[in-house]
């Protein structure tokens, strides 16, 4: 009996976490900003039309240089580049970079360039081989001929509203703040593995990431988007810092607020468009991701299957039995969290249905049963390349034995 108590604890733990995700998307997110999953979805000439007038943004707005790294066609790619051309933003670039010139997303960037003569747009397409992290490599010969003295990194699956730069360059009016992030919707499914992903990010990443950085004032910093100053990059080790680790987005956030700089989690809710993701997809990227904050997080890591009230109460009912007790704690706890993340997708602007949100536990059990992933396994897959992750997510190729990388959290 005393078991079954402890995890009646642990259920009521994961509802209290899943309320005060809820709590936090509402006092982070003013609601009159968010704009309907709908209208980015409706086509870009759409939802331009569709968005309602914000109150004026009229103030600090620094020069910024985009860097876009390019892989691939990602879905929708080209509305998201697009979203970003048609930012209503004074000066800026965007930089578009590559490391294949066969690569199919070539031909989308310089199709963007010819249709938008007026603005300032580079295409760069250089292999470097310089860092195990493939992102990282692509950034290098970006920022190299980046002009300005802000960058922003976007990944290819964003897309935007015309405001979003000018809303989080306001934060950099503050000479403290180093680095500025956003929170994430996932938009666009047409899969169950977009599905499950989408319900991922709407549910366990935005609330946990505005939970963190509202209520504990913990950086957590997503590489969808970050704005920085040149300077604080530079002071951090430039992007040579983070060559060689998996999570470099974390870690750039880390490493500034170790020296002193504000990492900022704005409330500006971009979109990451995930339309075909297969489910063998949606496993792999989050047994990786897994596996990353693993090493990142220690013993915090535990904090992430204490929270999974889906999954610790059926695992009350694999330990303690099917009760009557155990069932109604798995009842509850599915039904909590089909209504708390239904609940808080509408405050995201979700499209959503309520049916779609009844798959939210069997979600929930899956990234469980990840989530013991780690502790069998140190190796990834990356772009057909097979990694050991070690400490700080240091990346350490499997061919290489005997090498030994420091990571670049250790002398701080």
């Amino acid at each position: 009996m005393t078991l079954f108590y402890i995890f009646a604890c642990l259920v009521f733990l994961g509802i209290v976490v899943i309320a005060l995700q809820n709590l936090a998307i509402r006092s982070s997110i003013p609601k009159n900003q968010i704009i309907p999953e709908s209208d980015f979805l409706a086509g870009e000439m759409t939802w331009r039309k569709n968005i309602s007038p914000k109150q004026s943004l009229n103030g600090f707005s620094p020069p910024t240089s985009i860097l876009k790294p390019l892989k691939g066609l990602d879905d929708d790619l080209f509305d998201n580049l697009v979203s970003f051309c048609n930012q209503d933003y004074a000066e800026h670039e965007i930089i578009f970079a590559l490391e294949d010139k066969n690569d199919p997303a070539l031909k989308l960037a310089q199709k963007i360039k010819k249709q938008h003569p007026h603005q300032k747009i580079s295409i760069i397409v250089k292999q470097k081989d310089r860092a195990l992290n493939p992102k990282v490599n692509n950034m290098f010969s970006a920022y190299r001929i980046s002009q300005f003295p802000y960058v922003l990194i976007s990944d290819s699956d964003v897309r935007v509203d015309k405001d979003y730069l000018m809303t989080i360059g306001q934060y950099m009016e503050d000479p403290h703040v180093g680095l500025v992030c956003n929170l994430i919707r996932g938009i666009g499914s047409r899969t169950i593995g977009s599905l499950f992903e989408n319900l991922h990010l709407n549910s366990f990443v935005i609330g946990n990431i505005a939970i963190l950085s509202r209520f504990i004032k913990m950086p957590v910093v997503v590489g969808k988007s970050m704005l920085m100053r040149k300077e604080a990059l530079e002071e951090i080790g430039g992007f040579e810092a983070v060559q060689n680790v998996l999570a470099e987005d974390y870690v750039m956030g880390d490493l500034m607020h170790r020296r002193g700089k504000k990492v900022i989690t704005s409330g500006h809710i971009i979109n990451a468009v995930n339309h075909n993701r297969t489910m063998m997809q949606f496993l792999k990227r989050h047994a990786r991701w897994g596996k990353m904050r693993f090493k990142l997080g220690g013993i915090g890591y535990v904090s992430e299957i204490l929270s999974n009230t889906v999954f610790i109460a059926c695992l009350s009912l694999a330990v303690v039995g099917p009760t009557t007790g155990t069932i109604f704690l798995t009842s509850t706890a599915s039904l909590a969290t089909i209504i708390g993340n239904y609940c808080l997708g509408k405050r995201i602007g979700s499209a959503h249905r309520f049916y779609h949100y009844l798959l939210s536990p069997l979600k929930d059990i899956i990234i469980g049963v990840i989530w013991f992933f780690p502790f069998f396994s140190r190796t990834v897959m990356w772009r057909k390349h097979k990694y050991k992750i070690a400490q700080g997510s240091v990346l350490i190729p499997l061919h290489a034995k005997g090498v030994q990388q420091e990571s670049p959290l250790k002398n701080l």
